[in-house]
């Protein structure tokens, strides 16, 4: 099977996008600051599970495929590829005339440097297994890479088209290595890396060699970090920032009146959820999992932290996910979670630890809602937003699930390839346990991991839809979460600003970022 992208549809892409700005307008090299929630924590996007890193890391980094603003899958370094009968060989076609920031060329060479790099296990790189499925990366020619994989692999293109599948220059990882090239990057990106404070910003500018012609439209980009809802908005409004993502939801209304701002409200699949510490009492008793589930009323929690943007979770994997499968909504009904708490045990409830994933205020709103909620049927929580730090250290790498401190972990998370294999592999499957993946509640089901381990071989649609729906109606059986709300996207910029893009799993685009005059 052969895929070819024709290199006209992507002139024509790119020139819908300059037309859409309007008759008349021009553009000017500018200087464009961007308000995130949260801030970058590594700037290897090979070395991170959050979505807010790799919006940054996009700057300066490309890979073979990418994502469009609807998630649909794109060329970008490549050209095309065509797929074995099997299903394990994949030949892929490479964009010619390509070069890094640093001069050198873009080849195959450089294809099989990175892959090299991720799925080797003594590297630790925190994308490992989602590049682990490759068996082996051949040069063909210095325009044409081979990828053989161990299995099957129905989303592997999709995994390819993912942020952190990025070309790194295999000239700058030589002198920088494995670990020091998170502080130096060097892609072949529309932007070149200038500099970084962690806790301030990150300064990329004008790549004058790219190979997109005509791009970037702006000088330079400061993406910087404002934990604070209010003071995010502030910034828009006195123009100190041209763009701000996430909007506190509670301000939409009042932004929306401000003649110098456009705000966008658009569908995310980005689902917010408790995970429990299966390993440790009392999370280990299903009883006590489904009355922290009674016990939480959703609807309310949209309407309180998230001003109405966001409906309750209904099941695992949020509509727009593909082979998402929809289910129930958890009730809300406090006397029911009294009475299992009892059954279990704990008549008078338990004390134990809520942490967040994230500081920002909309978090704390959401954190401090469910510590309320728990208590009106016994359990005493004591709450703590984990800086980008303590979050590697005491969730993602803690090292021996047996002594983990986790005990409830708000976190959140959006399958960024498109479909369900990564909203569950990462998350609910054995081999996801910490330090590997993201499985914070150490949930372990066998018949879970052997319907994920089928679906990802199956390259059959109705067999892979049936897989995953049996894996998300067991897991929502087994309730190592409490899902909690699917949250909507909330933007607003400057309209001066175009080209700047939140997609479906909160991930940026800002491939065609311009200023109008």
């Amino acid at each position: 099977m052969t895929h070819r992208f024709s290199s006209r549809l992507a002139l024509a892409t790119a020139l819908a996008g300059f037309l859409s700005l309007g008759a008349g307008q021009t553009f000017a090299a500018s200087h464009v600051v961007l308000a995130l929630g949260g801030q970058a924590e590594t700037l290897d996007p090979y070395n991170t599970n959050t979505t807010l890193t790799t919006a940054v890391t996009k700057s300066f980094y490309e890979g073979l495929f990418g994502f469009d603003k609807d998630l649909k899958v794109q060329p970008v370094l490549a050209t095309g590829y065509s797929v074995s009968d099997d299903g394990l060989v994949y030949d892929i076609k490479l964009r010619e005339g390509v070069k890094f920031q640093d001069g050198t060329d873009f080849n195959a060479e450089a294809v099989k440097v990175n892959f090299d790099r991720v799925r080797n296990p003594e590297n630790k790189l925190a994308r490992f297994n989602q590049f682990n499925q490759i068996d082996k990366v051949e040069v063909v020619s210095p325009s044409e890479v081979r990828i053989t994989l161990k299995q099957p692999f129905g989303p592997f293109i999709n995994s390819l088209a993912h942020a952190s599948a990025a070309m790194i220059s295999p000239a700058a990882l030589t002198k920088w290595g494995n670990k020091e090239i998170a502080f130096h990057p060097v892609g072949t990106g529309p932007f070149e890396f200038v500099e970084w404070k962690q806790t301030d910003f990150v300064k990329v500018k004008k790549f004058d060699g790219y190979w997109r012609k005509g791009f970037p439209k702006v000088d330079d980009i400061t993406w910087k970090p404002v934990t604070d809802n209010n003071t995010r908005a502030a910034m828009l409004q006195t123009g100190e920032a041209d763009f701000a993502y996430p909007m506190p939801y509670e301000q939409v209304a009042t932004l929306e009146k401000n003649d110098k701002l456009n705000v966008t409200v658009s569908p995310s699949i980005i689902e917010r959820y408790l995970s429990f510490n299966m390993l440790q009492k009392p999370f280990d008793d299903l009883r006590v999992r489904q009355a922290i589930n009674y016990a939480i009323n959703k609807e309310a929690l949209a309407k309180v932290a998230f001003s109405g943007f966001a409906k309750p979770a209904e099941g695992i994997v949020p509509e727009g996910v593909l082979y998402a499968h929809k289910l129930p909504t958890w009730p809300y009904d406090p006397a029911k979670a009294r009475e299992l708490l009892k059954e279990a045990g704990y008549p008078n409830g338990f004390e134990s630890t809520l942490w967040s994933a994230y500081t920002t205020t909309t978090a704390q709103k959401s954190i401090q809602f469910v510590q309320q909620q728990l208590q009106q049927v016994g359990i005493k929580l004591k709450l703590q937003a984990l800086e980008p730090g303590q979050r590697t250290e005491w969730v993602q790498t803690a090292p021996d699930p047996k002594t983990a401190k986790v005990r409830m972990y708000y976190a959140g998370w959006s399958s960024s390839t498109g479909e369900a294999d990564w909203a569950l592999r990462p998350l609910l499957a054995t081999e996801a346990w910490p330090p590997k993946l993201n499985n914070t509640a150490y949930y372990s089901n066998k018949t879970v991991d052997d319907l994920i381990a089928k679906a990802m071989k199956s390259t059959k649609d109705d067999e892979k839809k049936t897989l995953y729906a049996e894996a998300q109606e067991q897991i929502m059986k087994d309730l190592p979460w409490a899902p909690l709300v699917v949250e909507k996207n909330v933007s607003a910029s400057a309209k001066r600003l175009s080209g700047v893009y939140v997609m479906p799993d909160g991930n940026i685009d800002t491939s065609e970022i311009a200023v109008s005059q």
